[in-house]
């Protein structure tokens, strides 16, 4: 097995990933969502101030717990999920992940952190 340098941002694995014309995505459905909400959250945030509030950050934390339900039970076994809703978990974590991040920086600038 020869090392890709991709398989260090997801696990491609075929059956979660989605294809076009018979050529697959570089990434699983999951991670489809994550980059896009992510670069979506990040170009968002260059145009227009967020304020960092507690609430928000909880509100970030929540968006990602879809994400680890769906792919936590998926794992175990308990349940097979989709690429659809693979993509719509990753999707709402893209967007806590990103305000987290920001969250992040943002209070190392303040020197909060």
């Amino acid at each position: 097995m020869s090392f890709n340098p991709l398989n260090l941002i997801c696990h491609r694995m075929p059956e979660r990933t989605f294809s076009y014309k018979g050529h697959y995505f570089p990434v699983c459905a999951r991670c489809t969502g994550f980059y896009i909400s992510l670069f979506a959250y990040f170009v968002y945030t260059f145009f227009f101030f967020v304020n960092y509030t507690p609430t928000l950050l909880l509100v970030a934390i929540l968006l990602n717990v879809p994400a680890g339900i769906d792919g936590t039970t998926q794992y175990f076994g308990l349940r097979e999920s989709n690429n659809y809703l693979r993509l719509v978990t990753g999707l709402l974590g893209g967007i806590g992940l990103g305000i987290l991040v920001k969250a992040f920086k943002y209070y190392i600038y303040l020197g909060v952190i």
